[in-house]
């Protein structure tokens, strides 16, 4: 039993000696080559910080060199190639790894070494006020510079570290100039767009509301206002829910403060014009509304009861934007009591003369075709004399020039009338009455035949057609007047009009001259036939807005991108226009067009279709439009054209005119005429 306890105690013994090899390998370890490794990073950079300063000091070389060659020993037993060259590459970066290196790195200013002291020898022979060197923005300067003033050395980078960090910062400062002018650009490109846009905006609106109009600039503005309105609101809601919960005295509470309150605004639209009694008003219906709300709130209640009045309230928007359109409509087709009144009075002078002077001088040039023709269209007597009176007053001779203006027979005395009283300088002047071209009939003319027909007199006279003011029809333009008389059409017959004429100039009634125009008629036209001022911009006035392109005939003969021109100003070659059979292609594409399936009513879209790659743009300068409908002309645009165009329907014998840019018409009228001061037309 002995014996076996013996043996078992010995075994006992030999494992808890072979159990604690372990910890007593990891003391040496510790205890013996740790300190080994140390020195040995310790002696490599004293090594290098003796190099660095140029302290030769023999002994101490040799122990260094003593140190490494022990070290290495020991290391390369221990550690595999792989890893000695990692440490070798980090000492080539960085510098050895020892306490000093950690002492002087750029650590932060919390972190402190109790009792630390340069552990190099040569520091101690440096001076103490030795300033550091700024390492990113300095170049080194001596072997002395890379000590610190408080007598710890800082390793210095290599010019090629120190060219490294200033490329990259070069660099990062092109990148930020870069994005810089990127961010500049894009503002620009922003801007741009932006006022693009807002040319393209309808412009009929424009003018009517601004965000910028100064009663918008605050926020605040006519609070007042606008808080007696939401009450009304209210107070209608909650009438409303105490009619319907059986609730008299509330709902006549109600319904007198709603009365009030509707009193007190009218038609206030600022604050500083309500009365002094309004804030007692809005207090005591404030009172009622906080009375109503506690007895009849009701949250599906209330919801529904405004929605319903939304409802309603949008429905009264369209109907009144119809009504507004139709009253604009109707404005533009009528003339003004001053004209008729005019044009009245010339009538009756004109055919209480003589037939003996009724005629004009000059008719000998009327077919001269070494002159300047000019055709005018016009039922308007006033608006006539603008045009040639602004063409005379620019003309460098007025000698050179003839109008034929052709009027129908209602005005066809007063047309003649005024200009025997008021003659073109020494221009010729000749007016005719449409209804005597007796070729002009409906066997020879579509539109005529078209305007006889019952679906078309349906389509203008019918009386239960949907044209009233509650119920205004979307295509309430194409409803004009205009469209029935055959000046509007005469366009297309000129050459019919005019046989002997080679070129001739054509003006609408509502255009303004500002230029000589004599250089139109030099201008080499390239084989085409008429001559025009585009209108298309970025996606507008192209042929898709005007013609139906569901229809197969235009499908197949137009492209919907092609750019559109204007009517108004136009050159048109005669003997190009006899060649190529304009009229011709007119009534093919009229006839066509019977039941208005191709385009709506009017004669741009028939113009645009005949003259198809048939007309050469002209420089845009010739012809400036928009002065009936645009507010936002350009003002140098129109000081720059030759021709000012009032398309649209606010023309300038209008009072809807548009004041900013009447004044270019009305330089031209003498309103101190004696017709005119009779007939109340003043400036």
């Amino acid at each position: 039993m002995a014996s076996g306890r013996g043996l078992s105690g010995m075994g006992i013994h030999r494992k808890r000696g072979g159990g604690s090899r372990l910890p007593i390998v990891l003391v040496i370890f510790f205890s013996v080559l740790a300190p080994l490794i140390f020195f040995v990073g310790r002696g490599l950079y004293t090594s290098a910080s003796i190099d660095q300063n140029d302290i030769p000091s023999g002994s101490s070389k040799q122990n260094v060199h003593w140190r490494e060659r022990l070290a290495l020993q020991y290391i390369k037993s221990l550690l595999s190639k792989d890893v000695i060259d990692v440490i070798a590459a980090s000492t080539v970066d960085l510098g050895p790894l020892s306490l000093d290196s950690l002492r002087k790195s750029n650590m932060s200013a919390s972190w402190k070494f109790d009792g630390a002291e340069t552990s190099v020898e040569n520091n101690a022979t440096s001076e103490p006020n030795q300033k550091a060197v700024r390492i990113e923005k300095e170049a080194p300067k001596g072997k002395g510079d890379n000590i610190l003033a408080d007598g710890r050395s800082q390793l210095v980078d290599t010019p090629a570290k120190q060219f490294r960090r200033q490329l990259r910062e070069r660099r990062r400062e092109k990148r930020a100039a870069d994005l810089v002018q990127q961010d500049d650009e894009a503002i620009v490109k922003l801007e741009n767009a932006a006022i693009e846009r807002s040319k393209s905006v309808d412009s009929a609106v424009l003018g009517k509301y601004s965000i910028w109009r100064k009663e918008n600039e605050n926020d605040n503005s006519d609070s007042t206002v606008r808080l007696m309105r939401d009450q009304m609101i209210m107070a209608r809601v909650y009438l409303s829910i105490a009619k319907m919960k059986n609730k008299p005295d509330l709902q006549q509470e109600l319904q007198s403060r709603l009365k009030e309150s509707q009193r007190a605004l009218g038609d206030t639209a600022a604050d500083a014009d309500l009365h002094h009694s309004v804030p007692e008003k809005i207090k005591l219906m404030g009172q009622v509304l906080s009375k109503a709300r506690e007895q009849l709130y009701d949250c599906k209640l209330v919801t529904g009861k405004l929605r319903a009045m939304l409802q309603t309230a949008d429905e009264q928007v369209r109907s009144l934007k119809k009504q507004s359109t139709f009253l604009s409509q109707l404005a533009a087709k009528t003339i003004p009591n001053g004209i008729h009144c005019m044009s009245m009075r010339l009538t009756i002078e004109y055919y209480l003369l003589p037939p003996e002077k009724r005629k004009f001088p000059g008719s000998e040039n009327l077919e001269n075709p070494n002159l300047y023709h000019y055709a005018l269209f016009s039922d308007n007597v006033l608006a006539a004399s603008v045009v040639v009176n602004s063409t005379i007053m620019n003309a460098k001779d007025s000698s050179k020039h003839v109008f034929h203006l052709v009027t129908d027979k209602l005005n066809f005395g007063a047309m003649n009338m005024w200009f025997l009283l008021n003659p073109p300088g020494k221009a010729a002047i000749h007016v005719e009455n449409v209804d005597e071209f007796k070729w002009l009939n409906s066997s020879y003319c579509p539109v005529l035949r078209q305007l006889e027909s019952a679906s078309m007199k349906e389509y203008y006279f019918k009386a239960d057609h949907p044209t009233t003011l509650s119920s205004g029809a979307s295509n309430l333009k194409y409803r004009n007047p205009k469209y029935l008389s055959m000046l509007n059409h005469l366009r297309f017959y000129l050459p019919q009009v005019y046989p002997k004429l080679n070129k001739i100039l054509f003006l609408d009634d509502d255009i303004v001259v500002q230029k000589d125009l004599t250089r139109l008629w030099s201008v080499d036209l390239q084989g085409k036939v008429n001559g025009a001022v585009e209108t298309c911009g970025e996606s507008f006035h192209r042929f898709d807005k005007y013609l139906n392109f569901t229809n197969p005939h235009i499908a197949r003969n137009f492209d919907p991108n092609a750019c559109g021109w204007a009517y108004g100003m136009n050159m048109f070659d005669l003997k190009e226009w006899k060649k190529k059979d304009i009229t011709g292609i007119y009534h093919k594409w009229q006839n066509m067009n019977e039941d208005r399936t191709l385009w709506k009513l009017g004669t741009l879209p028939p113009g645009l279709i005949t003259f198809y790659n048939l007309t050469h743009p002209l420089e845009k300068s010739w012809h400036v439009l928009g002065l009936g409908y645009n507010p936002s002309v350009d003002r140098s645009e129109i000081e720059n054209a030759a021709v000012v165009h009032y398309n649209g329907n606010m023309k300038p014998w209008l009072e809807l005119a548009m004041t900013k840019y009447r004044s270019y018409w009305t330089k031209y009228i003498k309103y101190d005429h004696p017709y005119l001061r009779n007939c109340n037309l003043n400036e």
